[in-house]
């Protein structure tokens, strides 16, 4: 048995302790506090487990809401367009429409004044999908502005709008 001194609670380590591949572990701890690229994230993937969730029960996830939900429009988007609006490059876009276009909630369309430009027109079953997903969205919603506050919650909507 090694006679070591107990570790030191991670949260409490004294300053100015050099790791020895980094920087101190106070400039940690300021990092995981403060960096607004860390707390989005980390909230990001809270707030999907959540939706996640909720949507289970009728056959989506949180990432397959939002795409659906951006095709719901009164002309069909392209996929340029709808990559914008959800902020993913087209690859990743193109990986997430698959599943969804096999499950018939979507189809694929050329445009027809460019046939090299491609149309995302949200199917009847798709529109289904989304009526029985809104009420479960409703509720995370109205949950999330409980626990934030309508305020807090509108508010941080606004701040996130402007990052993107």
């Amino acid at each position: 048995m090694t006679d070591r001194p107990a570790s030191p609670d991670p949260d409490t380590a004294p300053a100015g302790v050099e790791t020895p591949a980094g920087p101190d572990f106070a400039t940690t701890l300021r990092v995981r506090d403060a960096c607004l690229c860390l707390q989005v994230q980390r909230a990001a993937r809270a707030l999907a487990r959540r939706f996640d969730d909720a949507f289970r029960p009728v056959g989506l996830t949180s990432g397959q809401f939002s795409l659906l939900m951006a095709l719901n429009r009164p002309d069909p988007p392209t996929m340029g367009q709808v990559a914008a609006t959800l902020a993913m490059d087209r690859t990743t876009l193109t990986a997430n429409l698959k599943p969804l276009e096999k499950q018939g909630l979507l189809t694929v369309v050329p445009d027809a004044a460019d046939r090299r430009v491609r149309r995302l027109v949200l199917t009847e079953a798709g529109r289904t999908a989304l009526r029985r997903a809104l009420p479960a969205w409703e509720a995370t919603q109205a949950a999330l502005h409980a626990t934030l506050g309508d305020a807090d919650a509108d508010s941080l909507c606004r701040a996130l709008g402007l990052l993107t």
